[in-house]
């Protein structure tokens, strides 16, 4: 796993303008050399703020949206619409501004599709599966970016402190019980976030610090889930410069006045 670097911007809106402007520039650079990329979508503020802001770039039409898969970290186990939904969110704010093929579109089901929870876990798993290539040495695609948000309790994706799916080894797991509603949920583990070639994590308030600067100290992710979310290739932190208030000075860059 990847060192994670760490860099800091002036406040909410302006990492939702830089984390957007990373994805396209990303994702373009991917599709250069590949043809195709993956994209894992995270919720929470920043995280759909950020998607808006890509629906807004002038650069978006850089990207083929058509040889784009889009995949969610996690999902509230929730009916398709609802408007507490990562995907209900995702969807207004870009994906149904641009020109996706829907068949790129993996969505987790909710309980409308006549799912459970464990068996909307397992159909997720089913399609990263087949969605995994040989190279990949896993059940899963090794994402190209995945990006996370996180909670001032330093959970990312659906994966809570102390909670049984941080020990869950399968890629997709459902989770019951959360500390946030709603309580029932689908999240990615570790073993498939730790697989994705490039980890972004994504985290803006003074209220989530404290989990930062454990996050970037060596805590074990039982204890803070983001310390476990980490890319093979490359992690980064971006911040703003109020969630980056309790790390070293030494440990981020400003990236922005």
């Amino acid at each position: 796993m990847s060192v994670p670097s760490v860099i800091i911007h002036r406040d909410a809106d302006m990492l939702a303008k830089a984390v957007a402007a990373r994805v396209i520039t990303g994702l373009v650079d991917v599709q250069s050399s590949r043809g195709s990329a993956s994209l894992v979508l995270t919720g929470g503020t920043v995280g759909i703020a950020t998607l808006a802001e890509i629906a807004a770039s002038p650069a978006r039409d850089a990207v083929d949206w058509r040889h784009l898969d889009i995949w969610w970290g996690d999902e509230r186990f929730l009916p398709s619409g609802d408007p507490e939904r990562n995907e209900t969110g995702a969807r207004a704010a870009l994906l149904d501004q641009v020109d996706l093929d829907p068949a790129r579109v993996h969505v987790m089901r909710g309980p409308d599709s006549g799912m459970t929870a464990e068996e909307s876990a397992d159909a997720y798993a089913e399609e990263l599966r087949r969605a995994a290539r040989p190279e990949d040495h896993a059940p899963a695609p090794s994402f190209d970016i995945l990006l996370l948000g996180m909670g001032p309790d330093g959970h990312v994706a659906s994966l809570f402190p102390g909670m049984p799916a941080l020990y869950d080894t399968r890629p997709v797991v459902a989770v019951h019980g959360a500390p946030k509603p709603p309580p029932t949920r689908i999240s990615l583990t570790l073993p498939v976030i730790q697989a994705a070639r490039e980890v972004w994590v994504v985290a803006a308030g003074e209220e989530k610090a404290s989990a930062v600067r454990l996050a970037l100290s060596g805590s074990g992710p039982v204890q803070i889930p983001a310390a476990g979310a980490r890319g093979r290739q490359r992690t980064l932190f971006l911040l703003d410069r109020a969630s980056a208030g309790k790390i070293p000075a030494s440990l981020g860059r400003i990236s922005s006045p």
